[in-house]
């Protein structure tokens, strides 16, 4: 019998790639997705007529409510969201990602539809109070952003005691092809010799893309216990300094320079700065390139039998294109 498939957030990164490796399986699912009422066509040409496209709003619950009704989906894959440090009310971001999240449940609830959710290891702050971050670590709603992924965990997890099968991700920072965040940032910097490297070892934990698109693939095509939550990054989390000097051989064969390194003292100073103007933007990009952060991701792959991959030299894609 064939399945159908309503997908969420085709015109980011992870959304995009999920739905191609759909169309690849070549399964025959009947897909539709929901794309922002405005969106450049040329975002989702590629898709053609291979999948439906609607336009509809997250934050338009009402509207995502009443185009439900009557509808028949067997999975829903909510990958879309606001992501954080971007220019919107509080408001729109809940609207946008919390009850969106809230509309899906009970449409699955309903009509029986499985929900695969893309949440955020944000949820365990930007910098985790337990390191690796797991499960039970303690969630931190250190901005907005992780604040509303927090809450439609929260909401999905009591809507599978009332019977939801749903299944939750929690991608790392995802680096890979047509990434325009926090990796490929870091790549420009380190290039234009302008990336202010701490002088401490830190470890951070990014996901390649193919690791998320594989777990959702995964998640499609078997049976899992309802209320499975999983943290998904690469195999192992890497040194800042061993990660900046891979990038930096890249392009001049040859180690960052050490005149490039900064004081430990010059980052607290920046995030008391960016927190006196409460900056969520930047009080982040001073965490992230300044502290520790990485997750338990040892379940995800052996569930998963997902195919190991260690970001050096993975990373490379985003300077070739390839690995």
């Amino acid at each position: 019998m064939t399945r159908s498939i309503l997908i969420t957030g085709i015109t980011g990164l992870i959304g995009g790639n999920v739905l191609r490796a759909i169309l690849a399986l070549d399964a025959g699912y009947e897909i539709t997705a929901l794309v922002r009422p405005g969106t450049s066509r040329s975002r989702y040409a590629e898709f053609g007529s291979k999948v439906e496209i609607v336009e509809l709003d997250l934050a338009d619950t009402k509207g995502i409510n009443a185009w439900l009704e009557g509808r028949n989906f067997d999975v829903v894959m909510h990958i879309g969201a606001l992501r954080g440090g971007r220019k919107f009310s509080k408001n729109i971001y809940l609207k946008a990602n919390l009850h969106s999240t809230q509309a899906f449940c009970e449409y699955c609830l309903k009509t029986g539809a499985q929900l695969l959710f893309c949440s955020s290891v944000g949820v365990f702050g930007a910098i985790p109070s337990e390191l690796p971050a797991q499960n039970l670590s303690p969630r931190n709603a250190d901005n907005y952003y992780h604040f509303t992924k927090i809450q439609s965990e929260n909401y999905i997890q009591q809507a599978v005691l009332r019977g939801l099968k749903a299944a939750i991700l929690r991608p790392a920072i995802t680096y890979g092809p047509g990434d325009n965040g926090f990796p490929q940032t870091l790549v420009k910097m380190v290039e234009k010799r302008i990336f202010p490297l701490i002088k401490k070892r830190v470890w951070i934990h990014l996901c390649h893309i193919r690791l998320i698109t594989d777990a959702f693939v995964w998640l499609l095509q078997n049976d899992w216990e309802s209320g499975l939550a999983l943290n998904v990054a690469d195999r192992e989390p890497v040194q800042l300094h061993a990660l900046v000097n891979f990038i930096y051989r890249q392009r001049y064969s040859r180690n960052y320079p050490s005149r490039l390194q900064v004081d430990e003292r010059w980052f607290s100073c920046g995030e008391k700065i960016a927190r006196l103007f409460k900056n969520e933007l930047w009080i982040s990009r001073f965490e992230l390139i300044s502290k520790s952060w990485f997750y338990m991701v040892t379940d995800t792959f052996e569930l998963m039998q997902l195919e190991p991959i260690y970001t050096i030299p993975s990373f490379k894609i985003l300077m070739t294109g390839r690995e």
